[in-house]
């Protein structure tokens, strides 16, 4: 049995390359979804991954998250090897436990995807209504496009998902089984309504997965924990993890954790690495 990692970068190949040291496992294949805007020749030195292929001109909160996402899934689902699960992470998360722990709960779980979903239907993340309710351009990349979106908020009716799907999101970050990611591919791929509705979704890629497949004959499959310990501030961005957080980090239960960054605190990585184990072993 073997898992995948799907690593979304942009920048900072110093990270990068740190966290794929810390996922390397005899049962892990390790994948990057590298932004089509960065230089791949500043990444090639990391030799111990596969990079997707197919890369993706991402913007910020914008369905080309999303469309990236969709093609290291492709990749991973298409390259021969059987899976059991696809665990989705940015180029700023790192590790809380060692790795093996987390090989041991998904070999333990290989039916299960875990994703944080709430219902926004029934308030459980006010913060989601707007995403769905609200029109946003920005992912069309034409012209005027702000000043369109503006007027069609202000004359146009409240959107409503097609279908009667109920819509459900929170973190964009999961581990997430083949049968699930194959099936949401599938339903955006057959129903381009739907598509065009996501695409006008602000954020898109802390609501698309959950929607889909908490809409699903999958549901029950879905365990609602992402094995991830992600703080906000202000208008919902992460904090940035410094020694200051360390006790909170160690004693959260997670897996993995975002978002750090080595310019801010580079302690935090060698602490946790000693933590964890990883420096007894290098």
């Amino acid at each position: 049995m073997k898992i995948a990692h799907l690593i979304l970068a942009h920048s900072r190949p110093d990270m990068l390359e740190r966290l794929a040291d810390r996922l390397q496992h005899p049962d892990a294949d390790i994948y990057v979804q590298l932004d089509k805007k960065s230089n791949l020749a500043d990444f090639e030195h990391i030799t111990n991954v596969t990079f997707v292929p197919e890369r993706v001109n991402t913007g910020w909160c914008e369905y080309s998250t999303i469309e990236a996402t969709i093609a290291g899934f492709n990749h991973i689902l298409n390259s021969g090897v059987a899976y059991t699960h696809i665990n989705l992470l940015s180029g700023q998360d790192y590790p809380l436990k060692p790795i093996e722990e987390f090989h041991q709960l998904l070999f333990k779980n290989r039916d299960r995807t875990f994703v944080h979903f709430l219902s926004i239907a029934d308030d459980e993340w006010l913060d989601g209504k707007a995403r769905f309710a609200k029109y946003h351009l920005g992912d069309y990349g034409f012209k005027g496009r702000f000043f369109l979106q503006k007027l069609a908020n202000a004359l146009l009716p409240a959107r409503k998902l097609p279908n009667k799907m109920k819509p459900y999101g929170r973190s964009q970050w999961l581990t997430i089984t083949p049968g699930c990611a194959r099936y949401a591919i599938d339903h955006i791929n057959n129903n381009p309504r739907l598509k065009r509705f996501f695409r006008m979704t602000w954020a898109v890629d802390e609501v698309f997965f959950q929607t889909i497949l908490a809409n699903s004959p999958l549901r029950d499959k879905l365990y609602n924990d992402n094995l991830r310990y992600i703080e906000s501030f202000g208008a919902n961005r992460p904090t940035i993890f410094t020694m200051a957080h360390a006790d909170t980090l160690t004693s959260s239960g997670k897996f993995f954790a975002r978002k750090f960054d080595t310019k801010e605190d580079s302690e935090i990585f060698d602490y946790l690495d000693k933590i964890i184990g990883y420096a007894d072993q290098a």
